[in-house]
């Protein structure tokens, strides 16, 4: 997969600790325990270009998944959901962005102990991300990791904490050096549970199939818009347990993510997926999802939320 580089040309200020701070500034001590221990949550969320102007995508879900995932933690937020929806939209504008992305991220400051830390939060808007760029050939290649998902009486692989995805980074480095574009990880009773930074689904004689979130997969908020969009296209959308010969025998695999949208995968473990080319459904749902993002239909506007 082609990734662009993040150019930090436009960026001039991050929301840090209820202010913005000029973008070289924005800085913590290196014995922040965010940094060292990973003991921190985030958030990416993307702002698209709309008729009526920027627009979030589902700001309140990813928030609310934040929330969901600090109380996981045993841990409280240190700013209210409603201050973060005002910095968000703070740094965007500060920013003079439309397209950007958004990670909101809570981690633990230095301090005599971790438990004695100050919890600490910040907001980055940037032009560009990671994951965005589609592949040239119009789908990826994907291989299924030997690292497995870590299990969920080890880490709760449904929440976004930044140590974990320790986990996710071996998986992918270990496809990335074998010539492939992404990992797909599975859980520790063999089924497929995502994709490294990403969602999964299955297409297979119409039916599209998800592993379900109790096997180890994120609760993905573009999961769930591909999800309600398939089963108001009229198709059959079922969550259940996969296994990687669901994958090499499918009419149609692909990822979905906040950076990526819907990515389609051509070949799993170099078995060509259906032939070769992105299936009809992919298509469909790829581009009902970039009409509803960009406001170009009236559909689920509930979904989008204005910058400013």
């Amino acid at each position: 997969m082609r990734v662009d580089g993040n150019s930090m040309s436009k960026e001039k200020v991050i929301w840090l600790d209820g202010e913005l701070v000029p973008w070289d500034e924005a800085t913590i001590h290196v014995t922040s325990y965010g940094l060292y221990f990973g003991i921190g949550f985030f958030e990416a969320i993307r702002t698209f270009d709309t008729p009526d102007g920027p627009a979030f995508f589902r700001l309140d879900d990813h928030l609310k998944r934040l929330s969901d995932t600090a109380h996981t933690y045993l841990a409280t937020l240190p700013y209210s959901q409603s201050d973060l929806i005002a910095a968000c939209k703070q740094v965007v504008q500060a920013n003079d962005l439309a397209e950007c992305l958004v990670r909101p991220i809570v981690f633990l400051g230095d301090g005599d102990h971790p438990l004695a830390a100050k919890w600490r939060a910040t907001v980055i808007a940037m032009s560009r991300g990671p994951y965005v760029s589609l592949p040239d050939e119009g789908g990826i290649h994907a291989k299924i990791s030997s690292f497995h998902r870590m299990s969920a009486n080890a880490l709760p692989p449904a929440a976004k904490a930044t140590g974990q995805y320790l986990n996710a980074y071996l998986a992918q480095s270990d496809a990335l050096g074998a010539k492939y574009d992404d990992a797909l990880l599975l859980n520790e009773h063999g089924h497929v549970v995502d994709g490294w930074v990403h969602n999964i689904f299955v297409v297979r004689d119409g039916v599209v199939r998800t592993p379900p979130v109790s096997a180890g997969a994120l609760a993905g908020i573009t999961r769930d818009t591909m999800i309600t969009l398939a089963r108001e296209q009229g198709l059959t959308c079922v969550e259940e347990n996969l296994v990687r010969t669901d994958l090499y025998n499918a009419d149609e695999v692909f990822l979905t993510g906040t950076s990526a949208g819907l990515v389609p995968v051509i070949s799993v473990d170099r078995r060509t997926v259906g032939d070769g080319k992105p299936g009809e459904i992919s298509r469909t749902l790829a581009d009902m999802f970039g009409d509803i993002v960009h406001g170009r239909v009236d559909i689920h506007a509930e979904w989008r939320e204005p910058v400013g």
